[in-house]
C-alpha cells in the first residue's frame, strides 16, 4: 500500500508539557489505521496534528515533518482550509450545526463557492447516501439534524465531512459515546468507505480496532511504542508494553 501520510520525528508541546515525542508513523492510503493506548497518551493530539487543529491552541509548539502527498502540511505557504478540506475531521460527540439536515451537508460546498441548487442536492443526497444515513432521512432533508437519534447526527458529520471531498478522514473516538447498534453501523459504514477514503480513527476500543483497522499504533506516554499490521499487534506485539496494554494489565 502506498503511504498517504508520513509523519517523522513529530514532536509537540503544550507549554512545558512535552505531549508528542519523536512521533514517526506511516498512515497507509485507502486503509484503515487506529490509534490506541490510554486516555491522555497522545493519540488525539496527533490525530490533530494531521489538519493542524493545534493551531486552534495556545502555547502549541509542534516539531518534525506532517508529509500529505508528499508535501509538508505544515509549510508556511498551506493554506489549512484547503488542507481541512483534503483532511477532514470528526469528533467523539457528535456536533451537527443548529439547521437543517441540508444545511448541515451543503454548508461545507458553500463554503467552497458551490452556489448551484441542483449541484447542491446532488451533493447532499451522495453524501447521505455514503454515509449509510439518507433511506432513513430523505423525507426530513429541511427539518433540524439536532432532531436525528445521536448515531445519526455521528453519520450526518460524516456526510458533512464527505460533502467537501476529502481525501482522508480523521476520527476521534466517533463511538464512544453511541450504544452498540450505532457503533456497529458506523464500523460497518468505515469499513465501506476506506475503499475510496484514508482512515485513521482513535479508539479506547481494543475489539473496535481489532475489527476495523489494517494497521494499528500503539500510544504512550506521549509515544508512539509499537505500529504494524492490526492482526500482529495483537497477536504477537513486539513490545512487553503492547502486550501488557492489550492483554488488559494496565489502561
Amino acid at each position: 500500500m502506498e503511504n498517504k501520510i508520513v509523519a517523522k520525528n513529530v514532536n509537540l508541546h503544550y507549554g512545558s508539557k512535552h505531549a508528542l515525542k519523536n512521533v514517526s508513523l506511516d498512515i497507509k492510503e485507502n486503509a484503515i489505521t487506529a490509534f490506541i493506548g490510554p486516555s491522555g497518551c497522545g493519540k488525539s493530539t496527533f490525530l490533530k496534528t494531521l489538519n493542524r487543529m493545534n493551531d486552534y491552541v495556545e502555547n502549541c509548539k509542534i516539531e518534525g515533518t506532517i508529509l500529505l502527498d508528499g508535501e509538508d502540511v505544515y509549510d508556511e505557504k498551506v493554506d489549512t482550509t484547503v488542507l481541512r478540506k483534503k483532511v477532514g475531521m470528526v469528533f467523539q460527540q457528535p456536533n451537527p450545526f443548529p439547521m437543517s439536515i441540508y444545511d448541515n451537508i451543503a454548508y461545507g460546498p458553500r463554503i467552497h463557492g458551490i452556489k448551484n441548487k441542483r449541484e447542491l442536492d446532488r451533493i447532499v443526497e451522495e453524501s447521505l447516501k455514503a454515509a449509510a444515513l439518507y433511506d432513513e432521512v430523505s423525507d426530513r432533508l429541511h427539518t433540524s439534524a439536532l432532531g436525528l437519534s445521536g448515531g445519526q447526527q455521528q453519520r450526518l458529520c460524516i456526510a458533512r465531512a464527505l460533502a467537501v471531498q476529502p481525501d482522508v478522514i480523521l476520527l476521534d473516538e466517533p463511538t464512544s459515546a453511541l450504544d452498540p447498534i450505532s457503533t456497529l453501523k458506523i464500523e460497518e459504514l468505515l469499513l465501506d468507505l476506506k475503499d475510496k477514503y484514508t482512515i485513521a480513527i482513535v479508539t479506547h476500543n481494543m475489539q473496535q480496532a481489532s475489527r476495523i483497522a489494517d494497521y494499528t499504533a500503539f500510544f504512550l506516554v506521549g509515544e508512539m511504542i509499537e505500529y504494524g499490521q492490526t492482526k500482529d499487534i495483537f497477536s504477537i506485539p513486539k513490545d512487553k508494553r503492547t502486550e501488557d496494554y492489550i492483554t488488559g494489565r494496565f489502561g
